[in-house]
């Protein structure tokens, strides 16, 4: 198989200048992006089928499980008939796309348009590095290269067609396609391939998913604006979850104040490897939905009850009872879990519990303090769990200045003759990723001297956005101290 080179990913922005340093406690390895080439892909795997065979069974779970790994996937949405040339947006799709699935299933060979794609899917390997990944779906490999069996019985179909027409260079055409076509069934069956037979499909699909999820590096795409100088974060988080030397459960929290970008941190990370465990879930905003609701807990329980058991059950009314149904189902099974803003124990003890995980479970946490995380009831047995803290601080200079930039003129640095106004606001902003990205949006098509005004304005104007987004912040700091040092810090920077 063909495996896309890799090239180093740019470097990260979140080196310092004003001295907004990110916080760096080890070392991680370098990462690799996409082949430059792969730029100008709008998908990442074309899904060749035979509609009669597999459409509404393994190609549609197929193509779900690809979806859901955030893996983009085009899937034609109309029946295949046989006598036409290729639609003219299948070999656009192909072109577009870095990898090929090629089901071969019993009536593959019988439609023109699976074999056409299957000869350009073979040109792009050789002249693009494009992936291919063949499925031998309850048919024999050797049936496919030799042309045996139900894909022997539709080439001769296809002959008889050929032999049939009466146009001199209608048949010299076909002659030559199916020439095309014999060559294309043989490279493909030589291929390293993958073969269902005998095998659970939802664990097939599984395995196909891990599989190009990890040759494509999907997980190394250029982040969006609001991870823009979070590539050290991203590192040292992936290298977390990718370590298995802990033969006890891992729980990572990620803690700082408020908008600082934990959820988006801890978000892309779950997006990108929660496939690859038996059971995951994402439980976001607990705080809120905990406190905006007489049966804030319970929704959550239930919630994390159902993603990690994908059994159903009966609704019960006790958050002790959730618990324990909780604690069982996370003793079964290697898990992922996103629990994101827990700010009380309560909430930790619920939905952790205390008997423990299953060996490779990985717990990922945001909190603003954290404090919380060893003092729950799962850090009282005799078993604790191997347990890192990674606080997340301001963008460096650059990085807020990108991001700064990215919502204000959507670009990476300033327009020209925004240069000084978009300094004073970087500097005013402290590198705080909501605040810029608050700001930034409030000031996208403005002229320089609305953004002089916005700059006079926030030394005064206590309600708007850019301070609503700040004294968010301060609210959440735990101390007076850390509160009289925001202020101080803030001061400063409106002189």
């Amino acid at each position: 198989m063909v495996v896309l080179s890799d090239l180093p990913e740019g470097s990260s922005s979140s080196s310092s200048t004003h001295g907004y340093s990110s916080s760096a406690r080890v070392h991680t390895p370098s990462t690799h992006g996409h082949n430059s080439s792969t730029h100008n892909h709008r998908y990442d795997v074309f899904l060749s089928f035979r509609g009669v065979d597999t459409r509404h069974s393994f190609t549609d779970h197929l193509h779900k499980a690809l979806i859901d790994a955030n893996i983009s996937t085009f899937l034609d949405d109309e029946e295949i008939e046989t006598g036409e040339d290729l639609k003219p947006e299948l070999e656009s799709a192909i072109k577009a796309s870095r990898a090929s699935i090629i089901i071969l299933s019993k009536n593959y060979a019988s439609s023109t348009w699976c074999l056409d794609e299957l000869v350009l899917i073979l040109e792009q390997r050789m002249t693009s590095n494009h992936i291919i990944v063949p499925i031998f779906y309850h048919v024999e490999p050797t049936h496919v290269r030799k042309q045996q069996s139900s894909f022997g019985d539709a080439m001769a179909k296809h002959k008889r067609t050929m032999e049939a027409e009466i146009n001199a260079d209608k048949r010299s055409q076909l002659a030559q396609k199916m020439n095309r076509w014999n060559k294309a069934l043989t490279q493909v069956a030589d291929l390293k391939g993958n073969d269902i037979n005998g095998r659970l499909e939802t664990e097939f699909i599984e395995e196909i998913v891990k599989d190009i999820h990890c040759r494509l590096h999907v997980h190394l795409r250029s982040v969006g604006p609001q991870l823009i100088g979070m590539n050290y974060h991203i590192n040292f988080v992936t290298s977390w979850l990718k370590d298995g030397s802990s033969h006890t459960v891992d729980i990572l929290t990620i803690y700082g104040i408020g908008g600082i970008g934990k959820t988006s941190l801890a978000r892309h990370v779950y997006g990108l490897y929660s496939h690859e465990f038996h059971r995951s879930s994402y439980i976001e905003d607990i705080t809120r939905k905990c406190g905006g609701k007489f049966n804030g807990l319970l929704d959550l329980q239930e919630k994390l009850c159902n993603d990690i058991s994908k059994t159903s059950s009966i609704k019960v009314h006790d958050v002790s009872v959730y618990t324990t149904k909780i604690q069982n189902a996370l003793a079964l099974k290697r898990v992922f879990l996103f629990l994101d803003d827990i700010n009380t124990l309560v909430q930790l003890d619920a939905l952790l519990g205390s008997k423990g995980f299953h060996p490779g479970s990985k717990i990922i946490i945001t909190t603003k303090d954290s404090w919380l995380t060893e003092s729950c009831a799962l850090f009282k047995t005799n078993i604790k769990p191997k347990h890192e803290r990674h606080l997340l601080q301001g963008l460096g200079y650059s990085a807020s200045l990108q991001l700064l930039s990215s919502h204000a003129f959507v670009c990476n640095q300033p327009k020209a003759g925004y240069e000084e106004v978009s300094d004073k606001l970087v500097k005013y902003c402290e590198g705080h990723p909501l605040a810029l990205e608050v700001l930034g949006k409030s000031l996208h098509n403005r002229d320089v001297a609305y953004w002089e005004g916005c700059i006079e304005g926030l030394k005064k104007e206590i309600s708007s956005p850019i301070n609503n987004v700040l004294k968010m912040s301060f609210d959440t700091l735990p101390s007076k101290n850390n509160k009289d040092l925001f202020k101080y810090i803030a001061c400063f920077l409106l002189e």
